[in-house]
């Protein structure tokens, strides 16, 4: 028997244990329901057919997972076999409960047909799983035995082949390997003259190259030393040049403080020389204007410390506000 007719057995077994399985679970269902309906209060009249449901859902779970683990080649002890006559035993009591009240021996024969094949299908499909397991099992090992017998005679035939193989080569192998020494013992009689022409040529090649590197590093050398002492004049050039300019910087910026503090003290002189007897002459007056600008003063402030009027201390007032009035003033004066 090969796997094709024990996958065809197997699903014949499943197909006719779960036909036998629904259609007795359906005949259950019918026969208890009247039953329950007749024990059960009238309001709870609609729960009849909940305690067979529940039965049969019981033989359900025990006839597939019988059937998972004798795929699998497992046993799941004492209790799968417990819930298994149980629930067969239930089956059987509450389809021929309601004909064993009416004393009624016939309907108890009829009504016992189905839960007793149910439970010797259970039983029988159970039974046959396994030995169908048994018999898969032991079909595979041997094909598995008399492939690994083809295996290890494919084996030995392809070592004996590997061996003549290998005795064909290795005789092709000394003859060439003779011819091939011949020719090497003249190769490496011609190669030893070709390289002792070469070690002379590289040894004079070699001697050129290195009186040329030793120039080409000499030249590198000076040219990096005249690099070397350019970026130093350079460098003290930019550092003297920095200096100067530094000093520069100081010296301008000391002359401005000197130009700045002379002549905050010839504006302090000329301010503090109080109001003027007379009007006095108009350089001094444009110095004193000049100073009482630069104070932030008043046009009157200024009129007072050098004694000409308002407007012509407005005047130049207005002259160092806009310098370019004063340019104008010069050149119309001028004309």
């Amino acid at each position: 028997m090969n796997s094709v007719q024990t996958r065809s057995a197997e699903r014949a077994l499943s197909g006719g244990t779960w036909l036998i399985v629904c259609g007795a679970m359906l005949y259950s269902i019918l026969t208890v329901t009247p039953l329950m309906a007749a024990h059960t209060a009238d309001e709870w009249d609609w729960t009849a057919p909940i305690l067979p449901l529940v039965v049969d859902a019981a033989v359900v779970i025990v006839v597939k997972l019988d059937d998972v683990l004798a795929r699998l080649g497992g046993h799941g002890g004492r209790w799968p076999v417990v819930l298994r006559w149980m629930t067969g035993l239930m089956t059987l009591a509450l389809n021929t409960a309601d004909s064993a009240l009416k004393k009624d021996l016939v309907g108890v024969a009829v009504h016992s047909v189905a839960p007793l094949l149910l439970i010797v299908t259970a039983e029988t499909s159970l039974a046959y799983r396994r030995a169908i397991a048994r018999a898969v099992a032991a079909l595979e090992a041997e094909q598995e035995s008399a492939r690994e017998r083809r295996e290890q005679a494919a084996r030995e035939r392809a070592a004996q082949a590997r061996t003549e193989a290998r005795e064909e080569r290795e005789h092709a192998a000394v003859l060439a390997r003779e011819q091939r020494e011949h020719e090497a013992a003249l190769a490496r009689e011609q190669a030893e003259r070709e390289e002792r022409q070469r070690r002379e040529e590289r040894a004079v090649r070699e001697r050129a190259e290195a009186a040329e590197r030793e120039t080409r590093e000499r030249r590198e050398r000076e040219r990096e030393q005249r690099e070397q002492e350019r970026l130093r004049r350079e460098q003290q050039a930019r550092q003297q040049a920095e200096a100067e300019r530094r000093e520069r910087a100081e010296q301008a910026e000391r002359e401005r403080r000197e130009r700045e503090e002379r002549a905050a003290r010839e504006r302090a002189a000329l301010l503090n020389r109080g109001p003027a007897v007379g009007k006095l002459p108009e350089d001094e007056a444009r110095r004193i204007v000049a100073a009482a600008f630069a104070s932030d003063m008043s046009v009157r402030s200024a009129a007072e410390l050098c004694g000409w009027s308002v407007g012509w201390v407005s005047a130049r007032y207005a002259e160092h506000r806009d310098p370019s009035a004063r340019g104008t003033e010069l050149a119309i004066a001028g004309q």
